[in-house]
């Protein structure tokens, strides 16, 4: 790819529209939400537990067999202004079937709140939960993860002491280029924000992160999740990167769905990390 500078507008947009790159991309949704619903209809589950007053800030908790098997939580994508965590349940359905806990975080979306505020959502949401989990048989080892903006989240607020190892998928870590596209009509980033608020430029979190992404998607989402492994890796913090090959911005999400996958052993190996920390 040209130089960022030297692209035009269009060729910026494209850089980043994820849908518009996948063409079965809309059947490809509605079969996540499809599984979705059945994972809800087959595991036991609280939901729309409230965290706050806004209704988004609701968390969908599945308790595990064991209450101290880990837990994983997912926060969803969207670009920040769009997606719905019910429709991100079949994202636990691997976590579940290991007989972990498993949550999912919804969050108020732009316009309507700036990233700031987003941001600050989700660390109160993680206080919240880390403050009542046990109740809900979810009380052991948390690994926080997230895809797309909900990667961008986790690697954002993954400095709260109960997450032990965070899992990003397809993220962006770094707010600056999106500033140049369509995305911006709603987030409307300030200095501040991009400063504040990209992973890739601030002092690495010394916890085990696992970075991952499909090897069919668009190249500016690709170069963010090396970018940003590269960056913890010079500064000598654990982690992995891992390509699924074939899968896409969609598809990627699959791996979650099984026991005994790629992203579930990654995972695991994070744990074993953490805990001889």
């Amino acid at each position: 790819m040209r130089s960022w500078l030297g692209l035009s507008q269009a060729d910026r947009d494209a850089a980043y529209n994820n849908r518009g790159a996948i063409g079965n991309a809309e059947e490809l949704i509605l079969a996540r939400r499809e599984a979705s619903n059945e994972v809800r209809a087959r595991f036991r589950c609280h939901l729309d537990v409230p965290y706050g007053v806004h209704p988004r800030e609701r968390w969908d908790i599945f308790p595990g067999r064991d209450p101290n098997a880990p837990c994983l939580v997912f926060i969803h994508g969207g670009y920040w202004q769009g997606g719905d965590k019910t429709d991100f349940s079949a994202c636990v359905r691997g976590a579940l079937e290991k007989g972990w806990s498993a949550a999912l975080c919804g969050y108020p979306l732009a316009p309507e709140s700036s990233l700031t505020q987003i941001v600050d959502r989700i660390v109160s949401a993680l206080v919240w939960f880390d403050d009542h989990r046990a109740g809900y048989e979810a009380g052991g080892p948390l690994v926080l993860s997230g895809w797309s903006a909900g990667a961008h989240l986790a690697a954002i607020s993954a400095r709260h002491d109960a997450v032990q190892a965070v899992l990003c998928i397809s993220g962006i870590f770094d707010l600056a280029p999106l500033r140049d596209t369509f995305l911006n009509a709603k987030l409307n980033l300030s200095d501040q924000e991009i400063a504040r608020f990209s992973p890739i430029r601030l002092e690495p979190i010394e916890k085990p992160f696992i970075v991952a992404f499909g090897a069919d998607e668009l190249p500016e989402l690709q170069r963010q999740s090396r970018e940003f492994f590269r960056v913890r890796q010079d500064a000598g913090v654990p982690g992995s990167l891992t390509v699924l090959p074939g899968a896409n911005h969609l598809t990627v999400l699959e791996e979650l769905g099984r026991a005994r996958s790629v992203l579930t052993e990654a995972t695991q190996v994070a744990l074993s990390i953490a805990a001889r920390s």
